[in-house]
Parts: structure tokens; sequence; C-alpha cells
């Protein structure tokens, strides 16, 4: 027996004076209704009302099983409502997992937005290494990969990100500016430990600029030991900001200080790899408001292409059978 169901139709039935105008609302058979009380008072095992040919009246049992029906069906209620509108409204925290650097250099920075046009959604961001796939403990994951993914989620490709070389303006304008990788052995460089690095470094220039495509030039080259070796993105960052050599960076990490002329794109015309940033969830049946909304704001902020959009914000893209982008923006 469906006891939700037949508490709904008892208490319209008390509501209504009578069984077939309990059945009209109801939109079912009266004998629908006379069943479901019927098997409501068995399952009970006690008489809910008094029947006559003329009207109906409850027992006293009745009457105090209905207060609690009533009460029980209004939870019921708004239990219900408040499903649909978290459903229908975003409101509620939104628990996302992505690499530090994604949350320290563009999340944070794009939140302020978020919260004016969702002031009901709080955000709670897990940013402790890198990531390799979505998490299903999480809303949201974000994942950088050279990769596509893989797997049973639903993913949406966010931006391209290049890592590209860098350095500060005083460190380039004192040990001049290389025109080729092979100059980089002139150069101090900043790089991750040399165990990452005992099959060398390959530099793309031309085509989509990776391995994957056969109409890049590549240059592949053996570093010499770097003046600062670590695996850290911020270190690194950091240390090409305060002018200590020639550091390789996502370019989402390093837009917003080229485009305030701290660090400067060398070899412009070159790229060391790319990877794809996604913003995935688990496969769910329904999605909460709160996280659509948070999945849409991403994929508007950053494009949802398969380009580079923060090199292109800074002036400096890749060319691909294009000038190289120069120190100073253009002006036009």
């Amino acid at each position: 027996m469906d006891s939700l169901r037949a508490m709904r139709v008892f208490a319209r039935v008390i509501d209504e004076g009578s069984f077939a105008a309990a059945a009209r609302a109801l939109d079912l058979a009266p004998a629908v209704v006379t069943r479901l009380v019927a098997e409501l008072e068995e399952h009970l095992g006690a008489r809910l009302m008094n029947r006559t040919t003329r009207r109906i009246s409850l027992t006293e049992v009745g009457d105090g099983y209905l207060e609690r029906v009533r009460r029980i069906l209004a939870d019921v209620d708004e239990a219900e409502a408040l499903a649909q509108a978290s459903v229908a409204e975003p409101r509620g925290p939104v628990r996302m997992l992505m690499p530090p650097a994604v949350a320290v250099h563009q999340l944070a920075k794009h939140l302020p937005r978020f919260h004016a046009r969702y002031p009901l959604v709080s955000v709670e961001i897990v940013a402790n290494g890198a990531v390799e796939t979505v998490d299903e403990a999480f809303d949201l994951t974000i994942v950088a990969v050279r990769k596509p993914l893989d797997g049973n989620f639903i993913a949406r490709r966010l931006a391209r990100t290049e890592v590209v070389t860098v350095a500060a303006p005083e460190y380039l304008d004192k040990r001049g500016r290389p025109a080729h990788p092979r100059e980089l052995q002139d150069h101090d460089v900043l790089i991750p430990p040399i165990s990452e690095l005992q099959r060398g470094v390959s530099f793309y220039r031309g085509g989509a600029g990776d391995e994957s495509d056969s109409g890049a030039e590549v240059f592949h080259a053996i570093p010499r030991r770097g003046v600062l070796s670590t695996l850290n993105i911020d270190t690194n960052y950091a240390a090409a900001l305060a002018g200590l050599g020639i550091a390789g960076l996502p370019s989402f990490v390093v837009e917003d200080a080229l485009m305030e002329h701290a660090l400067e794109r060398v070899l412009p015309e070159w790229h060391l790899f790319s990877n794809t940033l996604w913003v995935g969830m688990p496969t769910r049946q329904h999605v909460p408001a709160r996280t659509r909304a948070m999945l849409d704001f991403l994929v508007q902020v950053f494009g949802g292409e398969d380009r580079d959009p923060w090199l292109a914000a800074a002036g400096c893209e890749t060319p691909h059978g294009i000038s190289p982008c120069e120190k100073e923006p253009q002006k036009v």
C-alpha cells in the first residue's frame, strides 16, 4: 500500500465531505477512493470515519489521526517545494575541485561577478594539487589535460591553454631576447627538476603547435641545469616576476602579468605544449540549479572554444602563419 497516497485521499475525503466529491477533485474513480481509505483503515487496524448514506464523520481515532496526517502532508509538500526550488533557483553550496593555479589565477578573480549574479550560491573550493580526472565527490571538477577526457561523467571544454616562455622585461633588457629556442642555453632558466627533463623539451612553431600536428616545426632541446628547479607553478611564476630568469608557464597563469607588462613573452612564435581545461560533473539525472549556474558561468567566462583566450587577451596569441606578437599591444 502507498501510505502517503492513502493519507492524501483520506484527508481529501474529509475536506470534500464525501467519497464522490473527493474522487472528482482527485480525478480518481470513486471505487479507487473507497478502496484506498479501506486499505488505510485495515493497515492501521482502526476505523477512521463513520459512514452513512447522507454524511461521513470522523471517529475519535480518525480525528487525532487526521491532525497528524495534515502535519505530515504539509512537511512533505514543503520538502518537495524546497527540492524543486533548488533545481529552479540557484541557491546553496557548490563544491569544486581544481588545480591550485586555476583557483588562484583564474577562478578567484571571477567569483565577485558570479556572486553578484547568484547571491544565494556559495562556493567551496578544494585545490590541494594536480587533478587528473573528474571526482564524483564534487559537484564540479576543473581538469587540465593534454589528451581527451575519458570516463563516466559529463564534461565541457572551457578553453585551450598554451605553456609559453616568459620573463621579466628587466631580465631581458639585461640579458637579451632570444630569437630561437637554441639560444636558451645562454640564459638563466626556471625548469622542473632535471629528472622530469631526461627526454628533453620540445618547442613547437606553426600549425596546431603540438606533437599531434605533423605541420608544426619542432625543436628538441635538453636545457642546461636551471637556476631554479621546481614543479610548483606559483614559485616559478613569482621567480620570473622577480627577474630570476626565463620560465615556461601556462597562459592562464601569466595573463595578467603579460597585460600589465610585468612579464614579456619570450620566443613568441614558439610554445612548449597545450592543455585543454575541462569542467566536469558526475552523470546525474537532476542537476541542481546552483551547479548548472556555475557550469554555464565558467563556459561563458572562458569561451568554451579550442583556442587560448588568455594569450588573446594579452595580445600575444601564438602566430600560426601570422606575425608574432609584439612587446607592446598594437594601437588601432
